[in-house]
């Protein structure tokens, strides 16, 4: 089995990647862009759970780095991890939000244009919430 099939979506943001970076890392922000992840988020017993249609999931973000990586690990209520890579890196003098969709062989073509197309509808929003506090 080689590699699986991915999908870079990228949204630039005019502002620089530190407050963008702080913004999205401080979980508590999560449901008010990624509402195609979740509804609501808390940390139980030192974990994150994000409540969601689906059920309860786990969320734990790499550690605090300079360099905007943001790379986490979804636990499903089954059990099964997935990894999510994403980063802010700069660009010009603001910067852009990279979240890199993996096709596990659990998802079919379609599932996964679903979730592309849900991924760049919550960056959007993350770019009208930071940009115009919409």
């Amino acid at each position: 089995m080689g590699p699986w099939r991915s999908r870079t979506i990228g949204v630039a943001l005019a502002m620089p990647p530190d407050p963008v970076y702080q913004f999205v890392r401080n979980l508590h922000n999560l449901p008010h862009w990624a509402a195609g992840l979740c509804q609501s988020i808390a940390c139980i017993d030192g974990a994150w759970i994000a409540q969601t249609a689906a059920g309860p999931l786990r969320i734990e973000f790499a550690p605090l780095n300079p360099f905007g990586v943001l790379d986490h690990t979804v636990t499903l209520p089954d059990g099964q991890q997935v990894y999510v890579p994403l980063r802010v890196i700069a660009n010009g003098s603001g910067s852009e939000i990279l979240f890199t969709l993996l096709q596990t062989p659990s998802l079919d073509d379609r599932q996964f244009a679903a979730d592309a197309a849900q991924v760049e509808a919550d960056l959007l929003r993350l770019k009208a919430l930071l940009e115009f506090g919409s």
